[in-house]
């Protein structure tokens, strides 16, 4: 990726992020990024298309980051990997999240599922489920399936929570109600 092209996409990730996909134009991503609007055209061809480099860019690094969170501690028990998985959501929402996920937050603005992003939101959110419905098996869960669906459903609720500051701490909440799911 050319340096213009790596300004842009920091440019524009950074107001998704802040104001949201739609109140952002690619003229002010072309200011922000020191470029002209030709440059932003020639690189990335569409709004839509940074959108997805956007998103596509934020979901790897969230992959290598709980990657090396559940490889670094390597727990040796399901409910291990389950608290590391809920705690590095918890750290990558303290260091880069503090509005709440980003994609989920982008799936409310992206309501095409044509969109060539939604494909990146589903995805990202799959990995996670079938992280979960893992870790329930590992644990010895009657129905792992089920299992999984409430941890995601616990994990992504915090998530919400954390972004709209509901209450304090809510992924650690998640966390622990999590945990008291899994078989002992």
């Amino acid at each position: 990726m050319t340096p213009g092209a790596r300004r842009l996409l920091e440019a524009a990730a950074r107001l998704f992020y802040e104001r949201g996909i739609h109140a952002v134009g690619v003229d002010l991503i072309a200011a922000e990024a020191g470029v002209t609007k030709k440059t932003l055209y020639d690189r990335f061809g569409s709004k839509d298309q940074i959108v997805v480099e956007y998103l596509a860019d934020r979901d790897e690094r969230w992959r290598a980051f709980l990657g090396d969170r559940l490889g670094a501690a390597r727990p040796a028990t399901a409910a291990g990997r389950l608290r590391a998985a809920f705690d590095a959501s918890k750290e990558w929402m303290e260091g880069t999240s503090p509005r709440g996920c980003s994609m989920v937050n982008a799936h409310a603005e992206i309501t095409d599922p044509a969109h060539p992003a939604a494909a990146i939101i589903a995805g990202q959110k799959q990995r996670m489920l079938d992280l979960f419905t893992d870790l329930a098996r590992e644990a010895g869960a009657a129905d792992p399936g089920g299992a999984g669906r409430t941890l995601m459903l616990l994990h992504e609720g915090a998530l919400v929570a954390h972004g709209l500051g509901v209450f304090p701490d809510p992924i650690p909440h998640a966390r622990d109600q999590a945990l008291a799911l899994l078989p002992v």
